[in-house]
């Protein structure tokens, strides 16, 4: 994807996931792959509100070429991810209330979820009968630490939509930002569905 091109997609997405509560208090972070590597938000900026010079520029092996701000400590796992898969073109990072509480309660390395009609907006999934199971790691300022955890994990079990990190937010990823966004969608509505049927349990 071209630069400018780039930019714009994520200033939308950008808008759009601020309109739904998903990145507060500037956190977040986006990134897209471009023709000379990718570019990533800098750290600090409401992310509903972006401009084109809240972005930074990085080479395909993670060296920053332009761009001014703070990088987000953690440019290095989106780096890593691009890595681990070809498919992923695009990574957006959101810290909604659903993923963060489930991610906490989840004390298993990944979160399973079955039984529900929108699984199949998730790339690989054609029935509700499947499994889906989200790699939940803890979480660490070491970010290069988390960054080979995560690639222990999809060395014997390949990521396909997505990360959670504990107490932290969730990691969409897609061939594009049109199917990334589709798969956020479809997680926080599967997060909700999931965390809601725990609290009636609980109280029933």
């Amino acid at each position: 994807m071209q630069l400018a091109q780039a930019k714009h997609a994520l200033i939308d997405a950008g808008r759009w996931l601020s309109a739904q509560g998903w990145v507060p208090a500037t956190g977040g972070n986006f990134s897209i792959k471009t023709e000379l590597g990718f570019v990533v938000t800098a750290s600090g900026h409401d992310k509903g509100a972006l401009q084109p010079e809240h972005f930074l520029e990085f080479d395909v092996q993670g060296t920053h070429i332009a761009g001014t701000g703070k990088p987000s400590a953690e440019t290095d796992l989106h780096l890593a991810l691009y890595a681990l898969s070809a498919r992923t073109h695009c990574i957006l990072h959101t810290h909604s209330v659903a993923a963060t509480v489930l991610s906490r309660l989840t004390e298993q390395p990944q979160l399973e979820i079955t039984g529900y009609e929108m699984q199949k907006a998730l790339y690989g999934f054609t029935s509700h009968l499947e499994t889906l199971a989200i790699p939940v790691f803890d979480n660490d300022q070491d970010i290069p630490a988390l960054a080979r955890r995560v690639a222990d994990y999809h060395a014997h079990t390949p990521l396909q939509n997505g990360v959670l990190i504990r107490g932290h937010g969730l990691y969409a990823m897609g061939a594009d930002i049109s199917e990334t966004r589709r798969h956020i969608e479809a997680l926080e509505f599967l997060f909700n569905c999931e965390l809601t049927r725990r609290q009636l349990e609980k109280n029933g």
